[in-house]
């Protein structure tokens, strides 16, 4: 697909990687529009592309997605492009033990972990995929994905919602392919930005990179090269696109 003159929707756009994918879509051509949480975030990327329409919305709840689903549907009908973007980074193993005995992961940090990284997946998806399929509109949905989904200690609840995003991936791509509909995801491994800094503790990441065979983190532009060249690759469908310098959890 060529992006140049495409609707594009990117959850989780207003910052971080998925601001890097709003940047190269704006770049080839794309109409955008982000779903983000954050009002300020938001206010900043207008200020930065004042082109792309930003809509506060909790993507991990059904209510805010069908509102910001009708607003985006009336001013462009359908969209070309869905990203998958938004997700919330959390470590947390399922026992850790404590001067005070064993703690238990957090149930409510599980919910919280599975309702913003899976479920939102699923809402927006749907939403989206409706319009789509409805006026006949073809197009790719992306979903972003990590490589933790293949288990990586300490991330119980972030590995579950990413292996989950990787079975809706090829779930989809089945049921939606014949309509003219590709789903792909794209996963990425251990990247510079904000989130990884704050979820993950710097002596982890400088054990990890000395396992990356490249020696360093991702870049989030790397990242979003991935995600435009997964958009444009037309035969490339319910697969799972690892960009993580040739590590393996």
């Amino acid at each position: 697909m060529n992006v140049e003159g495409k609707k594009a929707l990117v959850t989780g756009g207003a910052r971080g990687l998925g601001l890097a994918m709003v940047e190269r879509l704006v770049a080839k051509g794309a109409t955008v529009t982000v779903l983000d949480v954050d009002p300020a975030a938001l206010s900043a990327l207008s200020a930065r592309l004042p082109d792309v329409l930003g809509i506060a919305c909790d993507v991990s709840n059904a209510a805010q997605v069908a509102s910001a689903a009708a607003e985006f549907h009336q001013k462009h009908r359908a969209a070309d492009i869905v990203i998958n973007n938004a997700g919330i980074l959390h470590s947390a193993p399922l026992l850790r033990l404590s001067p005070t005995g064993v703690e238990r992961h957090d149930v409510d940090a599980w919910n919280r972990v599975l309702a913003v990284n899976l479920t939102s997946v699923f809402l927006v998806t749907s939403a989206f995929a409706e319009k789509m399929v409805t006026t006949r509109t073809k197009g790719v949905i992306v979903n972003i994905s990590s490589i933790s989904a293949s288990g990586n200690a300490g991330q119980s609840a972030y590995s579950a919602a990413k292996a989950g995003v990787n079975a809706l991936t090829a779930t989809w791509s089945k049921e939606l392919g014949a309509m003219g509909i590709r789903v792909v995801a794209i996963a990425p491994g251990f990247t510079d930005t904000e989130s990884t800094h704050a979820a993950v503790s710097e002596t982890t990441l400088k054990e990890t990179v000395g396992r990356v065979p490249l020696r360093r983190l991702g870049r989030a532009e790397e990242i979003a090269h991935a995600v435009l060249s997964a958009i444009e690759a037309d035969f490339f469908n319910g697969k799972v696109w690892s960009v993580d310098g040739g590590l393996v959890l």
